[in-house]
C-alpha cells in the first residue's frame, strides 16, 4: 500500500512477525529520509500515520520530511505521542479533570463512562514519600506509614482512578521511581496497537521524563495541560526542534562513573547552548555504555536544557528488555521491526551517522570525577578541586558561586551536642548525604560501587558522624534485591544508608527535618552547610532550607563525603578518616569499579595447571629478546590496570566469550582471570618499545619479521619452544607494587631480564615467579656493550645458587658469538641479581 504526501510516496508494508500480520510505515526508499536523525524519524513516522488532514496534515509530513531545511524557519508541526507518563503531584490535577469531566457529561444527560483517556496513560505515585526516619532498620516501614497517614485522601482518590478509568493505570506508592518504573516495566520500545507496529513514544508530566531517551524511546516533559490534551487524543503542537548530535569517543578512565560523565555533558552542553533543541548521541563512545549509563545521561537533559536526549535503539536496548523480564518473542518482534524501518542504530558503523544541525564532541577518556554545585547542576567541580572550589566561594560575591562570607569568619566553628555526645560544624559540614534520585539510584554500576566502598570502610573501622542524616532511597526494589544479594546492603546499613523508600525523596526537597541542634548551631554561627546528593538538582533553597551550598556527586562519593563529614577535603592529600589514608580510599574506589562486572564468569578463572607450576631456574638457551626497553618501565607499563583496548588481545579473548565492549571492564577487574591477564602483560597503550618506532604494545618477532602485539608474539615464540628474555633501563618495575607485573610476563615466557636498575618490589616479585633478574654492572648498558635486541642469549644458570657465583652467558648476533661472564649475587635474603661481568 503507499501514501503519498506531496512528490513522495511512503510504503505501509504489510509484515508477518511470528506468524502475525502488522502494518508499519517505512521511508527507507527515500534517500534524504535516510539522513534525518533518529530522533526526527519518530515525529516523521508518527506524523504519517496520523496523517488524518485535520489534526495531521499532509504539508506537516512535508515539512518534518524536509527537516534539514525547515529546522532553522521556526515552522510548528503536531506531534502524537503513544503515551503519557504522569507522578502523583502533577497527575492527580489530571485524574481530577477526567473526574469532572465526567460529571458535566452526566449533568448534560450523557453517558459518563465514555470518558476515558484516548491516549494510554500511566501515572506513578512516587513524589509523596518524605525522610522523616533514618539510620534504622525499619525506617522504610516508618516512612511509608507516614507517607499513607499524610496522603490518605489522595491515594483513596487515585485508587478510585484507577479502577474508573479505562486505558489509566496507577502504580501505587513504594513501586519504584517513576522513571526507573517507565524503565523497568512500562516502556514498549515499539508499539503494537490497531494492527500497527511503531516507535513508543511519551511525554510526562516530569521534566526528567527524558531519562527513558536512553533506552530509545523518545520522550520529554511537558506541563499538565498539555499532558491532559495529549490524553484526549490531541497533538502537542512544537517548532521543528535542531538536533545536536553528540558525538562520544573513546572509553572513560577506570575512576570514573556515569555521574561523572553526565556531570561533564551537562557543563559542556551548556556552554554550546542546546534549549529548545533535541540532542541525539552516536559515536563509537555509546557502545561502551549499558542502558542504565545513557539513562543516566538522558536524565539530566533538562539540567542542559534540551528538550530530548536521544540514544536510538542498538542491540544494547534489546538486551536489556530482554534483561528486564520483557517477553521474548515480543522483543524479537520489536528487533525486526526496528531492522525493517531502518532504526536499529549501530553506534560502530559510521554510515549511518545521520545529518545534524551541528556536532559536538566529547572524547569519555577526558572526564574525571566530578560534583556540581555549590547551587547549579551545570556548575561542575573535579572533586581534586573541590575544596579550593568551596573555599573560594564562600568569600565569592553573592550568586551562583558565591555566598559573601567575610573573610574572618570562613574558619568559624560552632559546637553543638547531639544524643549526649559534643560535635562541631563549620562552612562545609556536611548535615544531609543522600544517595537519592532517578539519576543515579537505578544505575548498578555506581549502586554495588557505593556498596563496595562502604563495605570497605566498615572494614576499616570508618563510621559517619550519628548528626549527619543520611538516607537510600532506590530507584526500585529491583536495586534493594540486587544490593542484598550481593551482600553489601548491610554495609551500606552500618553507615546509616538504610533504605528510607522509594521515590525522589531528598531530590525533590522531601529530605525531613534535620535535628534541631544542628539547625541551631547552622543558624547560630550563619555557616553554609552542606547537602551531598546523587541526585539532579541543586538549587539553592530545594534541598533543604537548612543547607545553602548542596553537591551532586555519585553514590560512592556521596558515602565519602558523608564519613569525611565535610566538603573542605582533598582525597588526594587528605586521610578520609583516623583509620585509612586518602591514599587507601582512591584505591578503594578504583577497585569499586573494578569488581562490578562479574559477568560470563570472566571475571575470575580457575588457573590451568600448568600456570601454577614454578620451576627451579635453568640455563637459559638461545633466548630471544621479547622486548627492549629505555629508562622507566613501570608496572602499569608492564601489566595495566585501566580499560581493555577494542583491538587487543585480550578484548578479542573475551569477545570469544561472548562479551561486548562494555562488559569488557578493565585489566584490574579481571586479576582472577589468567587468561586475560596474560594477554593484557605490555598491553599499555604507551608502552615505547625500542624494536617499534611508535607507541603502542607491540613488538617484532623477529623470525618472521612481522610487528605483532605483544601477546601473539610471546605465542609464538612459546610455540616454537624459544625462550625470550627482557631488556631494559634504568628503575624497571617502578610504581605500584603489581604482583602480575611479574606474573605475567612468567606467562609468556620470559625467563629473564637484563636492566640497569630495579625497584626493589618488582624484582622481589620476579624472583618469586621464577624470572631471574639479571643486572649490568655499574656504567655499563645495552648501548656501551653494543646489543641492540636482536640478538640471541644463552644464560647459564649453576644448579646451585649462591652470593657472587659466576655464571656464563653468550650472545649470538650475525652469526657471531660474544661470550661473557655474570656473577650471581643475593641483595637480600629474597631476592637475586644477576650481573653481567
Amino acid at each position: 500500500i503507499t501514501c503519498q504526501v506531496e512528490n513522495y510516496v511512503f510504503l505501509v508494508l504489510l509484515y508477518v512477525f511470528s506468524g502475525k500480520s502488522k502494518n508499519l510505515i517505512c521511508f527507507l526508499p527515500l534517500t534524504h529520509a535516510a539522513r534525518l536523525p533518529f530522533s526526527i524519524r519518530v515525529l516523521l513516522e508518527a506524523a504519517i500515520r496520523n496523517c488524518d488532514e485535520f489534526l495531521v496534515k499532509k504539508g506537516d509530513v512535508e515539512n518534518i520530511l524536509n527537516w534539514k531545511v525547515v529546522q532553522h524557519k521556526n515552522v510548528e508541526v503536531p506531534f502524537k505521542p503513544a503515551r503519557v507518563i504522569l507522578q502523583d503531584f502533577t497527575g492527580v490535577p489530571a485524574v481530577v479533570d477526567f473526574a469532572a469531566m465526567r460529571d458535566a457529561v452526566k449533568k448534560l444527560g450523557g453517558d459518563p463512562e465514555k470518558i476515558n483517556p484516548i491516549c494510554p496513560a500511566d501515572l506513578v505515585i512516587d513524589h509523596s514519600i518524605q525522610v522523616d526516619f533514618n539510620r534504622r532498620s525499619d525506617s522504610l516501614q516508618k516512612n511509608q506509614d507516614l507517607e499513607f497517614e499524610r496522603n490518605k485522601e489522595r491515594f483513596e482518590f487515585l485508587k478510585w482512578g484507577s479502577q474508573a478509568f479505562k486505558n489509566m493505570r496507577i502504580i501505587p506508592p513504594g513501586s519504584g521511581i517513576i522513571h526507573q518504573v517507565n524503565l523497568e516495566y512500562l516502556a514498549r520500545v515499539v508499539m503494537d496497537h490497531d494492527g500497527y507496529y511503531y516507535p513508543d513514544s511519551v511525554v510526562g508530566t516530569d521534566s526528567h521524563t527524558t531519562m527513558i531517551d536512553g533506552l530509545g524511546v523518545l520522550g520529554w516533559g511537558v506541563g499538565g495541560i498539555e499532558a491532559e490534551a495529549v490524553m484526549l487524543g490531541q497533538p502537542i503542537s512544537m517548532v521543528l526542534p535542531e538536533v545536536v548530535g553528540y558525538k562520544l569517543l573513546g572509553n572513560p578512565q577506570p575512576l570514573v562513573t556515569s555521574t561523572d560523565i553526565v556531570l561533564t555533558i551537562t557543563k559542556h552542553l551548556r556552554q554550546v547552548g542546546v534549549v529548545g533543541k533535541f540532542v541525539e548521541f552516536f559515536g563509537p563512545g555509546v557502545a561502551q555504555l549499558s542502558i542504565a549509563d545513557r539513562a543516566t545521561i538522558a536524565n539530566m537533559c533538562p539540567e542542559y536544557g534540551a528538550t530530548a536526549a536521544y540514544f536510538p535503539v542498538d542491540d544494547i536496548s534489546i538486551g536489556y528488555l530482554i534483561q528486564t523480564g520483557r517477553d521474548k518473542e515480543k522483543v524479537m518482534c520489536t528487533k525486526k521491526y526496528l531492522e525493517a524501518v531502518g532504526m536499529l542504530r549501530d553506534f560502530k558503523n559510521s554510515s549511518q551517522d545521520p545529518d545534524f544541525t551541528q556536532v559536538v564532541e566529547l572524547d569519555l577518556h577526558t572526564v574525571v570525577p566530578c560534583c556540581s554545585g555549590p547551587k547549579r547542576p551545570q556548575d561542575k567541580v573535579a572533586v581534586s578541586d573541590m575544596k579550593k572550589d568551596f573555599e573560594t566561594c564562600l568569600g565569592a560575591k553573592q550568586g551562583f558561586k558565591g555566598f559573601q562570607i567575610a573573610p574572618d569568619r570562613h574558619n568559624s566553628v560552632v559546637k553543638f551536642n547531639f544524643e549526649g555526645c559534643d560535635f562541631e560544624l563549620s562552612h562545609g559540614s556536611v548535615v544531609i548525604a543522600a544517595i537519592t534520585s532517578c539519576t543515579n539510584t537505578s544505575n548498578p554500576s555506581v549502586m554495588l560501587g557505593a556498596g563496595l566502598l562502604a563495605k570497605k570502610a566498615v572494614e576499616a573501622g570508618l563510621t559517619v558522624k550519628p548528626y549527619i542524616k543520611t538516607s537510600l532511597s532506590p530507584g526500585s526494589g529491583v536495586v534493594t534485591y540486587y544490593l542484598r544479594e550481593s551482600g553489601v546492603m548491610s554495609y551500606l546499613s552500618q553507615l546509616g544508608f538504610d533504605v528510607v523508600g522509594y521515590g525522589c525523596m531528598t531530590c525533590i526537597g522531601n529530605s525531613g527535618p534535620l535535628p534541631e541542634s544542628v539547625v541551631e548551631a547552622i543558624t547560630q554561627g550563619d555557616l553554609v552547610a552542606v547537602g551531598v546528593l546523587s541526585g539532579n538538582r541543586n538549587f539553592e533553597g530545594r534541598v533543604h532550607p537548612n543547607t545553602r551550598a548542596n553537591y551532586l556527586a555519585s553514590p560512592p562519593l556521596v558515602i565519602a563525603y558523608a564519613i569525611a563529614g565535610t566538603i573542605r577535603i582533598d582525597f588526594e592529600k587528605e586521610p578520609l578518616g583516623k583509620t585509612v589514608s586518602s591514599e587507601t580510599f582512591v584505591v578503594e574506589l578504583h577497585q569499586m569499579n573494578e569488581c562490578l562486572w562479574d559477568t560470563k564468569h570472566s571475571i575470575v578463572k580457575k588457573p590451568s595447571k600448568k600456570t601454577l607450576a614454578l620451576q627451579t631456574p635453568k640455563t637459559i638457551e638461545d633466548a630471544y629478546v621479547l622486548l627492549s626497553f629505555g629508562d622507566s618501565v613501570t608496572t602499569d607499563h608492564i601489566s595495566p590496570a585501566g580499560n581493555i583496548a577494542r583491538n587487543s588481545p585480550a578484548a578479542r579473548y573475551l569477545t570469544s566469550r561472548g562479551l561486548t565492549p562494555r562488559e569488557f571492564n578493565s585489566y584490574g577487574s579481571r586479576r582472577g582471570n589468567d587468561a586475560v591477564m596474560a594477554r593484557g602483560t605490555f598491553a599499555n597503550i604507551r608502552l615505547v618499545n625500542k624494536f617499534i618506532d611508535k607507541q603502542g604494545p607491540q613488538t617484532v618477532h623477529f623470525p618472521s619479521g612481522e610487528t605483532l602485539d605483544v601477546f601473539d608474539a610471546a605465542e609464538r615464540y612459546k610455540q616454537a619452544g624459544h625462550s625470550l628474555i627482557v631488556l631494559a633501563g634504568k628503575e624497571y618495575g617502578a610504581g605500584s607494587s603489581r604482583d602480575w607485573a611479574a606474573k605475567g610476563p612468567f606467562l609468556l615466557g620470559v625467563k629473564a631480564v637484563l636492566a640497569e636498575s630495579y625497584e626493589r618490589i618488582h624484582r622481589s616479585n620476579l624472583v618469586g615467579m621464577g624470572v631471574i633478574p639479571l643486572q649490568y654492572l655499574p656504567g655499563e648498558d645495552a648501548g656501551t656493550l653494543g646489543l641492540t635486541g636482536r640478538e640471541r642469549y644463552t644464560i647459564i644458570i649453576p644448579e646451585k645458587l649462591k652470593p657472587t657465583q659466576l655464571g656464563d652467558s653468550s650472545v649470538k648476533h650475525s652469526g657471531f658469538i660474544d661470550f661473557m661472564h655474570f656473577s650471581l649475587c643475593f641483595s637480600d635474603s629474597q631476592t637475586l641479581g644477576l650481573r653481567e661481568r
